[in-house]
């Protein structure tokens, strides 16, 4: 639910990287739901390793966004350059009034118009730090809930004789007993 909220947000602010991101991570959050209801392991461990890649890209954005190293917020990093758009709570965040003011001395441009944000009672850096924080922290639980459910699942398989099970009867293997004790048991 927390992706699919972070999605809806990304798709309003037109940032095509966090898309992409977003729809990854719900697909292999299926597969990896899929994977554990199903008894599959390989799915949970898929699940797994993208945890870690989520963790790994969560943390980009939060450095993204508070212009760690050379990154800077501003930049069209995360709209592949495509368009000048930024976060959607950076016009629409708590507290934000929004102002239009219209561009004069630029003819044919009149339904293109600056906005300025004034006002906010939280900047939408900080917004978009507490999504990933919150991202990395349902990943970090996701992946320890993974590695038990996969650690489960791989006990069960050594656990259990597949080809004859505990049956006293099986199927598959020839019968050591000579045909006439197996017909005295059933008398006693």
């Amino acid at each position: 639910l927390a992706a699919l909220e972070r999605q809806v947000f990304d798709f309003l602010g037109y940032q095509w990287a966090p898309i992409l991101a977003n729809f990854l991570h719900i697909i292999i959050v299926i597969l990896g739901l899929f994977g554990t209801i199903q008894y599959r392991p390989r799915y949970i461990v898929v699940y797994a390793v993208w945890t870690a890649i989520w963790v790994t890209w969560n943390i980009f954005i939060i450095c993204f966004y508070l212009e760690v190293g050379g990154l800077s917020k501003d930049s069209e990093l995360l709209t592949f350059n495509i368009s000048r758009h930024q976060s959607w709570w950076s016009e629409n965040g708590p507290g934000c009034v929004r102002k239009e003011a219209s561009m004069s001395g630029i003819k044919g441009l009149d339904s293109h118009s600056y906005i300025s944000v004034i006002g906010c009672a939280l900047e939408y850096r900080y917004i978009e730090v507490m999504h990933s924080s919150f991202q990395i922290l349902i990943a970090l639980v996701g992946f320890v809930y993974a590695c038990y459910v996969v650690s489960v699942f791989t006990e069960e398989e050594d656990s259990f004789d597949f080809i004859g099970g505990f049956d006293p009867f099986p199927l598959y293997h020839v019968n050591e007993k000579p045909t006439n004790l197996l017909f005295k048991q059933t008398y006693l």
